[in-house]
Parts: structure tokens; sequence; C-alpha cells
């Protein structure tokens, strides 16, 4: 399984709008083909940060998904609402430690 995590900035007028968006379209990721888990966070000191954290059952999932008529359609909404470069991560999970 690949974990994908990426870093988004956004100026503060457009929060609203990456939120309106992500409400519209996180079902769409979440059914993705290959796409087994989606959530979004916030960072604590920054509001206008935010990440999204997503399990993908292959590398090849994910580039399917970032090569779709979906991903472009969301990236071409939100990409000019950013105020920083966006960052991106893929890991493997390693070990989920429960108690």
């Amino acid at each position: 399984m690949l974990v994908r995590i990426v870093k988004m900035g956004f100026y503060k007028q457009n929060i609203d709008v990456f939120l309106e968006n992500f409400d519209v379209t996180k079902a769409k990721i979440r059914s993705f083909d290959g796409c087994s888990y989606l959530e979004l966070y916030r960072d604590k000191k920054d509001p206008s940060i935010f990440f999204t954290y997503s399990y993908w059952e292959s590398e090849a999932a994910l580039e399917n998904y970032r090569k779709s008529e979906l991903f472009h359609a969301i990236w071409g909404k939100i990409k000019p609402l950013f105020s920083i470069r966006p960052e991106a991560w893929s890991v493997d999970k390693i070990e989920i430690v429960n108690s």
C-alpha cells in the first residue's frame, strides 16, 4: 500500500473556495479505482495550510488517478488558489501501533 501526503497552502481569501471544492470532489476521489482512504487535515498553527492523506493500492493506481480527467479538473480549479508551491510525498506504511 502506498500512502500519499500532499501539503497545500492557500491565500486566505481562497480557503473557503478550496474547502467547498474538496467537499464536492472528496467522494469522487475516494471512489477512484485504487483509492481506499482519504482524509483532509488543517495545520494547527497556520490555518491556510492543509494536507491530504490518502491510501492507494499501488503506485500505478496513484499514477492512473494523477493522469485522470478527474485529477486534472480538480487540480485546474485549486492550482490558482495556492499561496505556496504544493509538496507531495509517497511513503510506505511500515507499522500500525494500537494500544
